[in-house]
């Protein structure tokens, strides 16, 4: 018997992409062959979200135009998943009639039942009642030699723009024990880079029983002691009081890579005050600071909000000053999004749209200088490199990533010249620089470098590195 055809497309943050790496895992367990095509999938499934206005936009334009094959292709069935059914799924039942099915931010493990014919159309439950252990099924898509970990669901802080509590639920940790158990799944499937991945990691374990608790520092070393792990990252820190072992954690251990990424939102007192953050600039230029200090070689990535309710010209530029003064390798900028169901909605002094804009092209054209003038530096350093395959947008060209270069965030290097496969690391000497790309060649021997004018001289982009984490 021929295999049924199952499409996915996953929209939103590294968080919604595990998810939707289950629900391939679900479909293969059903005997569904994934293919890339959607045209030729009879089941297609669209992992949304819907934090913000331009996210929620994009997924209800997704699930538009995917809907036009059930007239045109060989769809039978359209599944529509994650956060924007969570939040609205009332309106989306009725205003969607082209959906077959509709499940919530944790209803991943129901889409057995739908391959199978079995459930009804409107699946979304408690967005608490449910998250990832190592016993689900699940399928590591890209690369593959990367993966996200997910560590906790939900969150419970009260930031006044987020809705990430309405559509999680409250901060719901896994035993040290289970995420180990997945950690060693995914090295043994042939993963080099673990991810760690929550919406609030510096406050994972709080919520779990005594049974089961583990500090964060404890639970990232069990991680990074495992064979085969050779790179660790955290993701989404909270700018609180850091553990000191931790810190040691990030500094010194062999495979705990010194990258933190840490969204501080903003820099004026009386915007984080708006924005219920619960500290002030002080504290944020302190844990800058005491994390510079600690980890020499620290890459820092950050996010930030402009437009927010009540934003001033003079505090926008408290947040420019901050920005210059800290020069982060890496920063994400927002424009805020009026969210009906968050705190700050019912602000006044809205910043009109066009003002916001503004502030945005501001905020990254002071960063683009700070991130190639770091780049530049790297010019003739060698660096290790993970090798991930072939570039799309180089054609004959391999691309990797080095450890101050998250995946799919933080821009890539590019190897002009030299032998690399997938998966492998590499020492690579740094040829060219870009605002966020590097172009570098593959080290031979081991006693000295192979430096040679490139091959292949790659032509760079000058992209916007806008990309993180609204929260």
């Amino acid at each position: 018997m021929t295999p049924k055809t199952i499409h996915f497309v996953s929209l939103g943050c590294p968080k919604n992409r595990v998810d939707t790496e289950v629900m391939l895992g679900v479909a293969q367990q059903n005997e569904f062959k994934l293919v890339r095509d959607p045209d030729e999938a009879e089941v297609i499934v669209i992992n949304t979200c819907g934090f913000i206005g331009e996210a929620k936009k994009e997924s209800i334009d997704t699930i538009f135009e995917l809907a036009e094959l059930k007239k045109h292709g060989a769809c039978k069935k359209l599944v529509v998943a994650g956060c924007l059914s969570q939040r609205y799924p009332d309106e989306l039942a009725e205003q969607m009639p082209e959906v077959d099915h509709f499940l919530g931010s944790s209803d991943m493990l129901r889409l057995g039942d739908v391959l199978r014919g079995e459930e009804k159309r409107m699946l979304v439950g408690n967005p608490a009642d449910w998250v990832i252990r190592a016993s689900d099924p699940r399928v590591i898509t890209d690369s593959r030699v990367s993966a996200y970990l997910k560590i906790a669901e939900g969150c419970n802080r009260t930031c006044s723009f987020c809705v990430i509590p309405q559509l999680r639920g409250k901060q719901r940790s896994r035993s040290a024990d289970d995420i180990v158990r997945e950690a060693e799944q995914l090295i043994a499937s042939g993963v080099k880079e673990l991810n760690l991945v929550s919406q609030d990691t510096v406050a994972y374990g709080r919520d779990l029983d005594k049974s089961e608790r583990s500090s964060l520092a404890a639970m990232v070393r069990r991680v990074a002691d495992l064979p085969g792990a050779n790179w660790v990252r955290l993701f989404y820190l909270y700018p609180e009081t850091l553990d000191e072992e931790l810190i040691e954690l990030i500094a010194n251990h062999p495979r705990v890579v010194p990258y933190v990424d840490m969204p501080l939102q903003h820099a004026a007192d009386a915007m984080l005050k708006r924005m219920r953050r619960g500290h002030g600039k002080d504290r944020q230029k302190r844990v800058v600071e005491r994390l510079r200090n600690a980890v020499p070689a620290l890459t820092f990535r950050t996010a930030f909000i402009v437009g927010h309710p009540g934003e001033t010209e003079s505090e926008f530029k408290e947040l420019c000053d901050f920005v210059e003064w800290a020069e982060f390798e890496h920063v994400g900028v927002f424009r805020y999004s009026d969210e009906e169901s968050c705190g700050s909605f019912a602000l006044d002094e809205k910043v009109t749209p066009l003002v916001a804009s503004n502030r945005n092209r501001r905020l990254m054209a002071i960063q683009r200088k700070i991130a190639r003038k770091k780049n530049q530096a790297r010019v003739g350093q060698e660096l290790e490199v993970l090798v991930e395959g072939v570039s799309e947008e180089h054609e004959f060209v391999v691309k990797g990533r080095h450890a101050g270069q998250a995946p799919g965030i933080d821009g890539e290097v590019f190897l002009s010249d030299g032998d690399a496969k997938p998966g492998e690391f590499v020492r690579v000497v740094v040829s060219q620089a870009s605002d966020y790309d590097l172009v570098g060649d593959v080290v031979t021997g081991d006693s000295e470098r192979s430096i040679v004018l490139p091959k292949r001289r790659v032509a760079l982009k000058v992209v916007s590195s806008g990309a993180g984490s609204h929260k």
